[in-house]
């Protein structure tokens, strides 16, 4: 593990989130395989005395959130391909698998190397490493999976890279049609909570990040002509709170009026 750089060590935090979740809030999102993997971590990984329930809660909606709209996805297109790009440690084909779908996972070759160790590749998720900002990805899946309707998953990726590039990378998507996105964002003033706050409380103040979405309408012009915002909505929209603390009630609550954090999905 030695080989993972500051953000790619973030990969850990969903992973942590969705076993608390599965624990003590499974109305959230209840991940078994995340449970079976829980021996399988770092040790001392699940003793850091940082984690609040609010930080972690926040990984676990993001895990939630995305399960919603795959699962709206191949309700309608029960054939479409799943994509995830900055995968880390994900195990949304096992919540989510519809036995039909093909689903690709995408994300750096030594994450992917230990991906490999904690996840073996299953019968349907083919696991593709590479930089996910190039086009070699998209390229392979596109002579795989021909005229088929693609969903990309970015979640917890955005926020590490700057505007231009996230940008160029959805132009490029945008080139090969037939694709929906979607990732989760924060608003500039939810950027400097989460450089202040979250990223310390997670143990990572030193994670840099550059990407904020104060409007999708905006940012689709940007991205080009025919681009479609088919969703922006409050990140804790439809996060069940019943049972948590109040101070997590409330950062929820103060969160989705101000717009702070939000998910974002476009058609492109």
């Amino acid at each position: 593990m030695s080989r993972l750089g500051i953000v790619e060590d973030t990969l850990f935090i969903p992973m942590l989130g969705r076993i608390y979740a599965s624990e003590n809030f499974p109305q959230i999102v209840y991940d078994k395989k995340a449970l079976e993997l829980k021996e399988k971590l770092p040790s001392g990984l699940l003793r850091q005395s940082h984690h609040n329930q609010y930080t972690l809660l926040a990984s676990a909606a993001r895990s939630a959130n995305m399960d919603r709209c795959i699962q709206s996805f191949l309700k309608c297109k029960p054939n479409g391909v799943i994509i995830q790009i900055g995968c880390g440690l994900e195990t949304t084909y096992y919540r989510c698998d519809n036995s039909k779908t093909r689903w690709y996972a995408v994300d750096l070759p030594h994450v992917m190397e230990y991906r490999q160790t904690l996840l073996p590749q299953p019968e349907r998720e083919i696991y593709l490493s590479g930089d996910v900002f190039s086009e070699n990805w998209i390229r392979q899946i596109h002579a795989d999976m021909p005229n088929t309707p693609l969903f990309i998953t970015a979640g917890g990726l955005f926020h590490y890279f700057e505007e231009r590039k996230v940008v160029k990378l959805l132009r490029m998507l945008k080139e090969f049609g037939n694709t929906e996105i979607i990732f989760d964002s924060v608003s500039k003033s939810g950027m400097a909570m989460m450089r202040k706050k979250y990223m310390k409380q997670m143990g990572h103040a030193d994670a840099q990040m550059f990407f904020y979405v104060d409007s999708a309408e905006e940012l689709a012009q940007k991205i080009g002509a025919g681009t479609r915002v088919l969703m922006e909505e409050p990140y804790y929209r439809y996060i069940p709170r019943n049972g948590l603390k109040l101070s997590t009630k409330v950062s929820m609550a103060v969160s989705d009026r101000l717009r702070m954090v939000k998910m974002v999905c476009f058609q492109l």
